[in-house]
């Protein structure tokens, strides 16, 4: 079954999309996405002829990316609950995929937003192809690196893995960025976040635009991972890479506002994709209830069937009711980053939950590949930890009270 849109006050055209989007998770990212999970090697998921390729194909002519609500003439709050609608079905789809398209054009945006007609034209040309990472998380610094200050490099803390030297007109990038990076092996460029050095004195962060094919760039192998196996991550090189000074627009001055947009921007996403995996795994549970046979009826007839499942309903309409609100209230350009990790915070925690509370309604079934269930766990389990951990998450947020 699929539970019922509660949400007071779409319009026919909102829906509509929601429709569409609805039908291309369906369809298409909920069958590949099962198929490409049971790749042995995370190398098979993006090698030529895989079913990947043909994924971005079709989610770029729906036209429903992040560049063309962008260009719609859409006002902000409408704009933020179609893509609310969007994110959720395409969670309920797969949401490594939904992760990993959601990313694909995030250079767009910071090419936008830099303003200079020459990043412009060259990241945000109408069908392209390229592909975009969030190029932040390292080796040696994952959470250090969301305000990059320099004293929590200094020893016994290790040096950035990955900085920035003026030399004239141009930057040259030196280090690495981690395995989490998320399209890292598959990215034609990437929004780099890294340390800016003045001789061996750390200024603090910076942030631009950097093309992959540059020469001195090279990448790792794809991460072999627990879950979100059809979402490509893996580490991206740096050896003496030099790019004009105009791609690294953002200093250490504007490094930690540009940190909170951002982060407000990813985990209001992630709360969203992660709600509708939540209610996928909650209708999984709810038809097999009707399906599976025990005690001479199904088992949806069990007086304690029934409690589990309206435990498991209150939790998933409480994630999808608050995910919403903040995305309306962030896309109107409050930026209020502690409501986006709550969204996040709260939005995984509850796929994860009900997605173990649904395999454990489907028993020893739920264990095996042959039901979605064990799936969707390890997907959800993944989830909180990525776009930074639960528990440091609330922290942060906790700072903003």
């Amino acid at each position: 079954m699929m539970l019922p849109e509660i949400e007071v006050g779409l319009t026919e055209e909102e829906l509509a999309i929601r429709d569409t989007v609805h039908k291309f998770a369906a369809e298409v990212m909920r069958p590949v996405g099962e198929r490409l999970d049971r790749l042995p090697d995370p190398a098979d998921v993006i090698a030529e002829g895989s079913e990947l390729w043909a994924v971005f194909e079709q989610y770029r002519a729906l036209g429903i990316g992040l560049d063309a609500m962008d260009d719609s003439d859409l006002d902000p709050l409408r704009r933020a609950r179609i893509r609310a609608l969007i994110n959720e079905e395409m969670g309920w789809g797969d949401g490594g995929l939904a992760i990993s398209l959601s990313v694909a054009e995030f250079h767009r945006v910071f090419a936008r937003l830099s303003g200079n007609p020459e990043l412009i034209e060259r990241f945000c040309k109408t069908n392209s192809t390229e592909i975009g990472c969030w190029a932040i998380t390292e080796p040696s610094h994952g959470s250090d690196m969301l305000k990059n200050d320099p004293k929590d490099f200094q020893p016994p803390a290790r040096k950035p893995d990955c900085i920035a030297e003026r030399d004239g007109d141009d930057f040259i990038i030196n280090g690495q960025k981690s395995a989490w990076v998320s399209n890292g092996t598959i990215a034609d460029v990437g929004v780099l976040f890294c340390s800016l050095m003045e001789g061996d004195e750390l200024k603090g962060g910076c942030v631009g635009v950097v093309p992959f094919d540059l020469p001195g760039v090279s990448k790792g192998k794809p991460l072999d991972k627990l879950g979100q196996r059809a979402l490509n991550q893996g580490e991206i090189f740096f050896d003496n890479v030099r790019v004009p000074a105009s791609y690294l627009f953002i200093g250490p001055e504007m490094y930690v506002p540009i940190v909170e947009i951002v982060l407000s921007g990813a985990n209001g996403t992630m709360g969203t994709i992660w709600a509708g995996c939540a209610r996928a795994a909650l209708e999984h549970a709810i038809d097999y209830s009707k399906e599976r046979i025990q005690g001479g009826i199904p088992i949806g007839q069990h007086p304690h069937m029934q409690a589990r499942l309206f435990k498991m309903l209150t939790k998933v309409e409480a994630a999808r009711s608050l995910v919403r609100r903040v995305s309306y209230f962030n896309g109107l350009g409050e930026g209020q980053m502690h409501y986006a990790i709550a969204s996040k915070v709260f939005a995984t925690q509850t796929a994860f939950e009900v997605a173990s509370e649904a395999l454990q309604i489907f028993g020893g079934n739920g264990l095996t590949r042959e039901y979605p269930m064990e799936k969707l766990l390890r997907d959800a389990r993944s989830a909180m930890i990525e776009d930074g951990c639960n528990e440091l998450l609330c922290t942060l947020g906790g700072s903003k009270l």
